[in-house]
């Protein structure tokens, strides 16, 4: 990630430094990035000056001290806030009172970051997607102890590298990480209950819903180590919301070593003698399809909602980033007018009232939406 970013950075013309404490990642860095420049050489997207020009701009330090002269520090280092804070203590030595201290964290209290710093009004939460030159997304959440002129600085900056920011409260999860939650959890749990097959649940949401990738498929690239890690996270932060709480049957894999993709096993067998004929959905129920889908997509829009009316993000910000970010097929809000509020509501009430689970609550915000005969978007026609 880190990787990505500076590759950003130098590709909008500055000079950018790179510090790991392994040479070994600063080494592969750049390795990596020579071949990443080639290969857009190769297909004529940018010329061999400008490949030669980003890569000059490159620094890799020796140590700690080589980020001195910096004016903004972003940290994408491993998600454990003790190592974070301890690191930005160390950088508030090195650099100067006008230096930015950004984290690339996806999920940890930015407050909590900044309080371990004597300057903690410079301290912000710069969050890229992976991977990092591709995904337009970034959001930016600013601490409570955030300068208030910190958040439109960096936002210009953000479209300046060509990126889309949007703006989001320091709570568990941000914007992304908190509302798409349900995708994976709700997708686990219509399993676990014997309503669908792994196969047949993504492809109800693949051509169904219209997204990229189903949930199986894409916890397996993701790495369920880092899925799983993320969903205890936001559920343990949210004071063990029960929207959020994590699976076993994901913490199992997670036991396991079966972590998707890059260990060869998850939901999905990807080992070369593997029989790929057995990711297929043969002749799928239609109407089962429907109901899987529209489960989990009302889960998510009812996640929007909340995340809506407790100003995490504005409206736009939140469809904005659901479908930058995670590349889903629209944003969850207008989804939810396109549905009818209404309908979202009768939805998860029968949910509820099937279950007597509070995961399953309508939020307050789509109730009174629904009672008033409102939309999330009033000025389009549907």
């Amino acid at each position: 990630m880190g990787s990505g970013i500076a590759q950003i950075a130098a590709s909008a013309g500055h000079e950018v430094v790179l510090y790991d404490t392994r040479q070994e990642a600063l080494t592969r860095s750049s390795d990596h990035l020579t071949k990443i420049l080639n290969r857009l050489v190769e297909k004529g997207r940018m010329t061999a000056q400008e490949s030669t020009a980003i890569q000059d701009r490159h620094v890799y330090a020796e140590s700690l001290n080589g980020l001195a002269d910096c004016g903004l520090i972003i940290e994408a280092i491993v998600e454990d806030l003790d190592i974070k804070r301890s690191l930005f203590q160390e950088l508030e030595k090195l650099v100067s009172v006008d230096t930015i201290l950004a984290t690339n964290t996806s999920s940890l209290s930015i407050a909590s970051i900044a309080a371990a710093c004597e300057h903690p009004e410079r301290v912000i939460g710069l969050h890229f997607f992976n991977p990092a030159p591709l995904m337009k997304l970034v959001e930016i959440i600013p601490a409570l102890q955030t300068d208030a002129a910190l958040p439109s600085t960096l936002h210009q900056l953000m479209i300046t590298w060509g990126k889309f920011p949007v703006l989001a409260k320091d709570t568990p999860g941000f914007i992304v990480n908190r509302i798409a939650r349900p995708f994976y959890s709700e997708s686990i749990r219509l399993l676990e209950e014997g309503l669908g097959t792994k196969e047949e649940i993504d492809a109800a949401l693949k051509e169904i819903g219209g997204f990229r990738m189903g949930p199986f498929e894409l916890m397996d690239f993701i790495g369920h180590d880092v899925n799983y890690a993320v969903t205890e996270s936001v559920w343990s932060a949210c004071y063990y919301e029960p929207r959020y709480q994590p699976s076993f049957t994901q913490r199992r894999l997670v036991d396991a070593g079966w972590l998707g993709r890059k260990s060869g096993r998850g939901f999905y067998d990807y080992r070369p003698e593997a029989d790929a004929s057995t990711v297929k959905v043969e002749a799928p129920d239609s109407e089962k399809m429907r109901r899987l889908c529209e489960r989990v997509v009302v889960m998510l829009i009812n996640e929007a909602a909340d995340a809506l009316y407790y100003q995490v993000a504005s409206r736009d910000d939140i469809d904005q980033a659901m479908t930058l970010g995670v590349n889903y097929p629209k944003g969850l809000l207008r989804w939810a007018d396109e549905w009818g509020i209404a309908t979202c509501e009768s939805r998860l009430d029968r949910l509820f009232n099937s279950y007597h689970d509070p995961r399953y609550r309508c939020s307050p915000l789509l109730r009174s939406l629904a009672q008033n005969g409102e939309r999330f978007y009033p000025e389009e026609n549907i």
